[in-house]
């Protein structure tokens, strides 16, 4: 799967270095279109391009397409084209499709796979059904209908890419209230999970009859959502570089637009370099969780950062056994997500070590604000991206594509190993180290 999505990767820069991607004519150079289309495919959002003005409607649909290709993955895709061509699904591409979309079992995979596709488009449209409301009496009914497309698609897949021009994200529509909620909607959409809203569909939203992993990510998205627009209103509340000039109705608004975009996409409505440092923080934590598993969003995922509260709460109390809603989680899968965790803040570490080496001009809190957009595959920046050096953007390439395949690549690696039966006789005498 690594390799799918790096092969993507590779033919969009290639389409994207074209003269005929760029709005001059010019191409952008095979460096910054490789820093685009990796952000595009891990679904990320950070540019070294103002993709509104320095990209032609080539570059814009090829970066569409490369967007939409990262938000279902690779396997999603490559299933559509061999249904299209009455290609066979093999049973090893069943295999992969099962670990990708994180289901149980083998039977109705290709159902799945349609009914994915069917659900995206089917939010997509919506979405840009609403968002034309604004966008066609501002720019006529051609563009208004392409821009309100285009910004559907990126926010259900968590891209935050936008066409506005000038690395303004979407400030000139913060206080435009269907904008903002639509686009608040289709991102905490494409980052519940494809499962979570199938499980929804099929137990028609009882919430006792739902999956343990459906009402973890329900629960934990709702109190990530919650506590972030109070923290955001309440650190930003009398920042005049943010909110501070808005009445009460649109602080909310604009806190919980930004708690939502901060965990799973890249847009934002506010001027992100005039956030307060314990702002970033707040945001840095959230684009850590990310958002579920199997879903268009990055990060460590909702249901590994309950799980670690649970394993927490569970030595802490004494008890054997991580129990949730009067159900045992196993302990291989709080181990897994251990890991992940464990290996997930250690490439964040590293990362972040090398690009304070790399900008020692740069605050450390706006390096690290763009280390966990990065991995987290968010796409905000407060240090502003196209200002960083080479070897910097060289670093976030690979941030950006470690998280977007990483923690699940790792997550199964590991399950992987804990499924073989070990092969050893002994058992070897148990001996006390002090922890703690």
């Amino acid at each position: 799967m690594a390799l799918g999505f790096a092969a993507v990767i590779l033919t969009g820069a290639v389409l994207l270095s074209l003269p005929i991607s760029s709005s001059s004519g010019e191409s952008v150079g095979f460096y910054d279109a490789l820093f685009t289309s990796t952000s595009a495919v891990c679904v990320t959002g950070l540019v070294v391009l103002d993709v509104g003005n320095d990209l032609s409607i080539f570059g814009q649909i090829v970066l569409i397409l490369l967007i939409q290709t990262g938000g279902l993955g690779f396997m999603t895709i490559a299933t559509l084209l061999f249904m299209v061509a009455g290609k066979r699904i093999t049973l090893r591409d069943r295999l992969v499709i099962q670990e990708a979309m994180n289901e149980s079992g083998l039977s109705g995979m290709v159902r799945l796979i349609r009914w994915v596709i069917w659900m995206t488009l089917a939010f997509e449209a919506v979405g840009a059904a609403l968002l034309a409301t604004s966008f066609v009496p501002d720019f006529g009914w051609a563009r208004g209908l392409y821009y309100a497309v285009f910004h559907s698609i990126s926010a259900f897949c968590n891209a935050g890419f936008d066409l506005l021009g000038n690395y303004t994200s979407l400030t000139p529509y913060q206080l435009d209230p269907v904008v903002n909620l639509t686009i608040s909607f289709l991102i905490i959409a494409g980052g519940l999970g494809f499962g979570v809203w199938r499980d929804l569909f099929k137990n028609r939203g009882h919430f006792r009859a739902l999956k343990l992993h459906t009402r973890l990510v329900l629960v934990t998205t709702g109190g990530l959502l919650l506590g972030g627009t109070l923290l955001i209103a309440a650190l930003e509340w009398t920042n005049p570089g943010t909110i501070a000039g808005m009445n009460f109705i649109q602080k909310i608004q604009a806190a919980f637009f930004q708690s939502v975009t901060m965990r799973t996409a890249g847009f934002n409505t506010v001027d992100l370099a005039a956030m307060h440092p314990e702002t970033k923080f707040v945001s840095s934590i959230l684009m850590f969780i990310g958002a579920a598993p199997a879903s268009t969003g990055g990060g460590i995922k909702v249901t590994t950062f309950v799980l670690m509260g649970l394993f927490v709460s569970t030595v802490a109390h004494g008890r054997e056994n991580c129990v949730i809603y009067k159900r045992t989680v196993s302990h291989a899968t709080v181990m897994r997500a251990m890991v992940v965790a464990l290996i997930s803040a250690c490439v964040v570490g590293v990362d972040l070590l090398l690009l304070t080496i790399a900008e020692q001009d740069t605050a450390f809190v706006d390096l690290m604000f763009e280390t966990l957009s990065a991995f987290g595959t968010v796409g905000v920046s407060s240090a502003g991206t196209p200002n960083l050096g080479y070897f910097a953007r060289a670093i976030l390439i690979f941030t950006m594509f470690i998280g977007r395949v990483g923690p699940l690549t790792l997550t199964l690696a590991v399950a992987s190993g804990q499924a073989k039966k070990s092969d050893v006789k002994i058992k070897y005498p148990e001996e006390r180290v002090l922890v703690g």
